[in-house]
């Protein structure tokens, strides 16, 4: 019983079913873990145990009476902490919201509870969602599993870790930048970025609206496909939603035979990464070719321009998202004793760490009268020069394939004071959120040193079936799934 917690969600859900044993054991157990694991890790900031234990109770008791249970009937998950959940707190790991509790359920975590998914509790972030590292957290950075001196990529940093370090089978996390899938990468899981418009933003706390989706994080994609199916469809409460939405499922081995891509490689992006992931996506690739799909070497002739332009228009959203921060209305209260109107307000804003600060001057500048055409107007023109290119591109491929991340995790602090080479980091992830397209992370191999890397797919606008089904294809071929940190 005592290992319970290295099952995949699947296999768990399957077990409480037949009686193998309880939804209350299981969580008992998740809840032994986590107490005796995150102290060294930090992946959360909120845990819900009790509820979660009530939770799980009940699903016992629905099972025993041979009442319908859901998909994810008795299975803990982890929510980063910018997706509302009604009752806990949604701090977005900034002491700006350190005493907010929401009032209301974000849409996804509706659709999980009614699938009998139960939240075990909030998970640790970079402020906001700005960040590569989960370092920019008020609550402290998360740590990598493998190597606990070694940061976990941000910002869905926690909703990463806690999943690579067997605290909990499955979580959600968000993704502006690559905020899914850099820590997927760092942390040897998986991390899907659905397409734009997929899965609903009612309850996500803003940071980039244009760019950000929520997507699943997982060890297997047998988990990862039931997590992405039930958060997705069309939302009333979000008009950005589509009704085109395509629900995957993981396709027989003889689908999968016949099944033949056309997969475009990204070269120079492959070439400029680290030798060690250079090595690692070869392998990929050659097991590509092995099953006999069609590579081709493809070149971007706007990259040199993306990360500029996806700061410039992230920024700018950043600053009109968080100007109604203000601890008026909801947020962390000042004692307003002695203070004017501009120095309660300049007071309270000061509440924002340092990133945020910066993201938020950068946006504001780039907004301002007389710069709005120089930078804001010129990156949505280099954002759309990308989609057109991708659009010309899928016409020919299915897939394009690069590295997640081109380097492998580096030491908490290393460079934590040189924000622009953290953010030239985010180049091979952020072209899927200008376009709006779905990319998933797949764990691809370790350093020598015994650090993880991920391989990076992108698929046309919902077509996120033909990155499972690549998914799969790895996933039978490596079995990195039974791979686990030592903690």
């Amino acid at each position: 019983m005592k290992d319970l917690f290295k099952l995949p969600a699947n296999l768990v859900v399957s077990k409480i079913k037949n009686g193998e044993f309880s939804a209350e054991e299981y969580i008992s157990v998740i809840i032994g873990r986590i107490n005796e694991t995150d102290g060294r890790i930090n992946s959360f900031i909120t845990t819900n145990f009790e509820d979660a234990l009530e939770k799980s109770k009940k699903i016992d008791k629905k099972i025993q009476t041979g009442e319908k249970t859901g998909i994810f009937a008795g299975i803990p998950i982890g929510i980063k902490d910018n997706i509302n959940v009604k009752g806990l707190k949604n701090t977005c790991a900034s002491r700006m919201l350190s005493d907010y509790i929401s009032p209301y359920n974000a849409t996804v975590i509706d659709r999980l509870e009614d699938q009998d998914a139960i939240v075990i509790g909030k998970l640790n972030m970079d402020e906001f969602g700005m960040g590569t590292t989960s370092e920019f957290s008020a609550y402290g950075p998360v740590r990598n599993p493998w190597n606990t001196e070694y940061v976990a990529g941000g910002s869905s940093g926690g909703s990463a870790a806690a999943v690579s370090s067997l605290q909990i089978p499955i979580s959600l996390g968000s993704d502006t930048g690559g905020s899914i899938r850099c820590p997927a990468s760092f942390c040897s899981v998986i991390g899907l970025k659905p397409t734009y418009g997929t899965v609903s933003r009612n309850g996500l706390v803003s940071y980039s609206n244009s760019l950000e989706q929520i997507g699943p994080i997982a060890r297997t994609i047998f988990d990862i496909v039931p997590l992405l199916n039930t958060i997705s469809g069309e939302d009333i409460n979000d008009n950005t939603t589509s009704p085109s939405t395509n629900f995957c499922r993981i396709k027989s081995d003889e689908e999968l035979r016949t099944a033949k891509f056309k997969v475009g490689l990204l070269s120079d992006l492959i070439q400029s990464s680290d030798h060690q992931i250079i090595s690692g996506i070869q392998d990929k690739i050659d097991l590509l070719e092995k099953h006999h799909h069609h590579l081709e070497n493809i070149k971007l002739s706007m990259i040199d321009f993306a990360v500029a332009a996806y700061y410039i228009i992230a920024t700018a959203e950043a600053s009109s998202n968080l100007s109604r921060f203000d601890n008026i209305r909801y947020g962390y209260h000042l004692n307003p004793e002695g203070y004017e109107w501009t120095s309660y307000f300049s007071k309270s804003r000061s509440l924002f760490g340092d990133e945020v600060k910066l993201r938020i001057l950068l946006g504001s500048y780039v907004l301002s009268a007389g710069y709005f055409g120089k930078y804001y107007a010129k990156a949505q023109l280099v954002r759309s020069l990308i989609r057109n290119e991708f659009k010309n591109l899928f016409q020919k491929f299915d897939i394009i394939l690069l590295p997640t991340m081109p380097v492998l995790p580096f030491k908490l602090g290393e460079k934590i004071s040189n924000p622009v080479e953290i953010y030239n980091l985010d180049l091979f992830t952020i072209i899927a959120n200008l376009t709006g397209l779905p990319a998933i992370s797949i764990p691809a191999g370790f350093s020598k040193e015994g650090f993880p890397f991920g391989v990076q797919l992108i698929a046309n606008a919902f077509e996120e079936q033909k990155l499972v089904d690549i998914a799969v294809l790895f996933e039978k071929e490596a079995d990195y799934g039974e791979c686990f940190p030592e903690l």
